[in-house]
């Protein structure tokens, strides 16, 4: 096959593997999101999130990932539920509605891999879903997926940004789509508005060390700053609120990924049950679900910070 019909066949397969979008772009230093990472480092935005902090040069050299590095390959994998928990209830953040995506992505990274090995030849390639320093929005961007919004996500003038994004890093040298060159947010703020904890700054920056699903889902083993009481607009796990605001999402549509349908208890859970959940019910219910990273003790802390004075 030449590099025109390797890139149908690769394209072609994601979408029989489920994926939304697949956009594929050369390997390259990202020499600006270099600066602003490290800006963003220096400022202390990253809050306690030290990873952030290593392979500063993985992240933007993909071929210190991959060498020889030629393509790289972004896929986005919509999530956006059909159903949400009532008004007034805790609530999740609909990434975390369904089973771990991480799994269910891996794999068909996997038998994309495998495939591409098998028709195309001895391809040296990487898969990675939130698992290393990639930054898989810039990626996106570069291969036409969409254009970063003032939230700092990827937004896709066809369907918002309620996606998974992967990437593969391969040496295979493969037809490039145009980066999207435009910016469709306008002058619309009502992210930056919109934020409960003013975590979003002009410029598109976030800074992390002040946005919610930071402090319900990174801060390990601290206490919630008192500051940011009565603030987490009842967001137990994670924060779509700049999301929810976005008008590009109006054209957000329920996945697809039978996966990714919510839990039975995200929906209904109410106060008091979330108060009368214990650990062991919380490992069996959440067995395969995100929330497993906060643990149950920090579903219990982010529960007190939002409903103070209840028994938990």
């Amino acid at each position: 096959m030449n590099k025109i019909d390797q890139t149908h066949f690769i394209k072609r397969l994601s979408a029989d593997l489920g994926f939304d979008y697949c956009g594929i772009a050369a390997a390259s230093p990202l020499d600006e999101d270099a600066r602003r990472l490290q800006n963003w480092l220096q400022k202390g935005m990253h809050g306690s999130m030290k990873y952030m902090e290593r392979y500063f040069d993985l992240r933007v050299n993909p071929d210190k990932l991959l060498p020889g590095a030629k393509s790289v390959i972004t896929f986005l994998l919509n999530y956006f539920p059909s159903q949400r928990p009532k008004v007034g209830h805790p609530k999740v953040s609909a990434y975390a509605y369904g089973q771990d995506y991480h799994d269910l992505i891996r794999d068909k990274l996997n038998f994309l891999l495998k495939s591409v090995k098998e028709n195309i030849g001895d391809v040296h390639a990487r898969g990675f879903v939130d698992s290393a320093p990639v930054l898989e929005r810039t990626w996106g961007q570069k291969s036409g997926l969409g254009w970063i919004g003032k939230n700092g996500n990827l937004i896709n003038k066809n369907s918002g940004s309620f996606f998974f994004i992967a990437v593969i890093i391969t040496d295979l040298e493969l037809v490039y789509d145009d980066p999207y060159a435009k910016d469709y947010c306008g002058n619309c703020r009502k992210c930056i508005d919109a934020c409960p904890t003013d975590a979003i700054l002009e410029d598109k920056v976030v800074d992390g060390s002040k946005c919610i699903s930071y402090f319900t889902i990174e801060l390990k083993d601290q206490l919630i700053p008192g500051n940011m009481k009565g603030k987490f607009d009842d967001w137990l796990f994670g924060c779509d609120t700049c999301q929810d605001v976005c008008p590009w999402n109006r054209f957000s549509k329920p996945t697809r990924e039978p996966s990714f349908s919510p839990i039975p208890e995200i929906l209904s859970f109410t106060d008091s049950d979330w108060e009368e959940l214990t650990e062991e019910r919380f490992k069996i219910i959440f067995h395969d679900s995100p929330l497993k990273r906060a643990k149950y003790a920090g579903i219990k802390r982010n529960l007190q910070f939002i409903r103070p004075g209840q028994k938990h």
